[in-house]
């Protein structure tokens, strides 16, 4: 007999895969990729040329002969490997959000982390993951040039570097086949994670409404009514 809540989250997570938000958050990575495919390409030329340039001008006072030669194409097989090395980007974990100084690169450090744990999510988690996505998407340039010694931008760093990673990894945490499963009256891991991402949703629009309006004050004293640490029910 097929697994009708199988069936059922299969089918959800089809739909978030074409999903408008889950569209754009693709097509954006895509073009992260893209870019940063091309500087690496640039700088590899750059450096072959500056190479070949050098030989060049040696070889015009001092014959370099077929050792120099080599030595060139040494050097420019290096250059290669180093520039590709340097321009993966690695990928970004709870510890390095929470080492992050500059507030203005933590959303998209923070986004680029919530779609690698996107798999691991429900359906309607992912809906919701993709929604953060996109807010985060906006709230980035609402910070360059935010004062860090700023109350709003502590406010900001510990949602973004804290309190998120700390919801998802406690969720993450919890055996699959408990994760659907009520317990001592509380809800399952899977709703009280949807419930929590939808409040993390309302909360980074209502902060990125206060930076546009340029309400500090109010963005850094706003109440705060949900413990986003996710306390593991299960033994």
């Amino acid at each position: 007999m097929v697994n009708s809540d199988r069936v059922v989250a299969d089918a959800e997570a089809l739909l978030q895969r074409v999903s408008p938000e889950g569209r754009r958050l693709a097509q954006r990575q895509r073009e992260r990729r893209n870019r940063a495919m091309v500087r690496a390409v640039m700088r590899i030329i750059g450096a072959t040329l500056a190479i070949m340039l050098a030989a060049g001008i040696v070889g015009a006072f001092v014959p370099i002969g077929q050792m120099g030669f080599l030595a060139a194409l040494i050097l420019i097989v290096i250059s290669w490997v180093v520039i590709l090395a340097m321009s993966h980007e690695p990928a970004e974990t709870v510890q390095s959000l929470a080492a992050t100084s500059d507030v203005a690169l933590l959303p998209q450090k923070t986004e680029a982390w919530l779609q690698r744990q996107r798999p691991a999510l429900p359906a309607p988690a992912q809906r919701l993951a993709d929604g953060i996505g996109l807010k985060l998407e906006q709230l980035g340039p609402q910070l360059v040039g935010l004062d860090p010694r700023e109350p709003a931008a502590a406010e900001v760093r510990k949602l973004l570097s804290v309190e998120l990673p700390e919801l998802i990894d406690g969720y993450t945490r919890v055996p699959q086949n408990l994760r659907r499963v009520e317990r001592d009256g509380y809800p399952s891991p899977d709703k009280q994670l949807a419930e929590a991402l939808g409040v993390i949703d309302g909360q980074l629009a209502e902060m990125s409404s206060n930076l546009a309006s340029g309400d500090l004050h109010r963005l850094a004293t706003q109440q705060r009514y949900l413990e986003l640490k996710y306390k593991d029910e299960t033994e």
